[in-house]
């Protein structure tokens, strides 16, 4: 799962997908705004057939987090 959590992301940043790691943060060493990270959650959403709620949002601050709501939800 993280493999793909990793290719979606690097569709919406600059960086390498070697670069990435389950301890990235989404805004300061991914460089996402705000804005960005709503298309990469609503990215995630198609992918895994899931709706993620605004209230998780706020606490996807790394890549990790993500995998880790994912792994529980999907």
């Amino acid at each position: 799962m993280l493999e793909k959590i990793i290719d979606i992301l690097s569709d919406f940043t600059m960086q390498d997908k070697e670069n990435i790691t389950k301890e990235s943060t989404l805004v300061n060493d991914l460089g996402l705004n705000s804005l960005d990270v709503i298309n990469v959650i609503v990215a995630f959403e198609e992918e895994f057939d899931i709706e993620i709620p605004d209230s998780k949002i706020k606490e996807m601050v790394t890549v990790g987090d993500i995998e880790e709501y994912l792994e529980k939800n999907v």
